[in-house]
């Protein structure tokens, strides 16, 4: 998760500092029932858990763009418990940013990876069909991630879950004292529940449909009520989504 530490009070969204701090942090939330989440996967570098990710194809996963950094080589999945001896560790091919990426605070923080092929019986989740703009005030969704449970504790194996409710744009905006454009605000504000550092890239699940990503909240804070956790809009970079699954390439 991108932790962004400083804003200015501006209508548009420009962070003066903010650090990126790998891993999983679901707070507040339980051990996600086996094999409920087939289409999770553990994003690692050199052997290590460093965000989570979600499979749309039977080559591809939607990511986090800051997750890029370390640069991740292979994803793990088929099993919630990623220590297990059964899961499946696959190479990643290549990653692809959105073109214009540069940090959490500036936004269209979202990367597809291509990995080796798998199989036409991969679970994968759906992407929204067009806009998200139906997503209702107080709607209740879900994310999910491997690792710690609060500020101070310790990483876990075990894939965790927890329910979290849309927020209002307006409001979120006014609590973070301006945004970057095409986010999603769920969770993290007038709550005891949501995401950490770490559990960036995972998806915010709502009606069995991947509307969002993981992307930042404020200042490596896990204390909630803080302010409202930010994912980005998946609806508004289908074109490009679908334009790298069908060429294979960045673009």
């Amino acid at each position: 998760i991108g932790a962004v530490k400083l804003l200015l009070p501006l209508n548009w969204f420009c962070p003066l500092s903010y650090s990126l701090v790998h891993g999983s942090h679901i707070i507040n939330g339980e051990k996600a029932p086996v094999n409920s989440m087939q289409y999770m996967v553990s994003v690692q570098s050199n052997g290590k858990h460093v965000c989570g990710g979600f499979l749309i194809s039977e080559d591809f996963v939607v990511t986090a763009a800051h997750c890029n950094n370390p640069k991740p080589d292979l994803v793990v999945l088929g099993n919630h418990n990623i220590k297990s001896s059964n899961v499946k560790k696959i190479n990643i091919q290549y990653s692809c940013e959105f073109p214009t990426f540069q940090n959490v605070g500036l936004g269209n923080d979202i990367m597809l990876l291509k990995v080796t092929s798998l199989n036409n019986k991969v679970k994968t989740i759906p992407l929204p069909t067009s806009s998200n703009d139906n997503l209702r005030d107080g709607q209740i969704c879900s994310v999910a991630g491997w690792g710690k449970t609060g500020t101070s504790h310790h990483m876990v194996d075990d894939l965790r879950v927890v329910n979290v409710s849309i927020l209002n744009p307006q409001l979120c905006w006014e609590k973070w004292g301006g945004l970057p454009s095409n986010v999603i605000c769920a969770g993290g504000y007038d709550t005891d529940k949501g995401f950490c550092q770490g559990d960036s890239g995972g998806p915010l699940v709502c009606n069995g449909v991947a509307v969002g990503v993981v992307s930042f909240n404020r200042d490596l804070n896990c204390n909630y009520p803080d302010v409202p956790n930010v994912h980005t809009d998946i609806s508004k970079y289908l074109p490009w989504i679908n334009n790298v699954m069908k060429t294979k390439e960045c673009v």
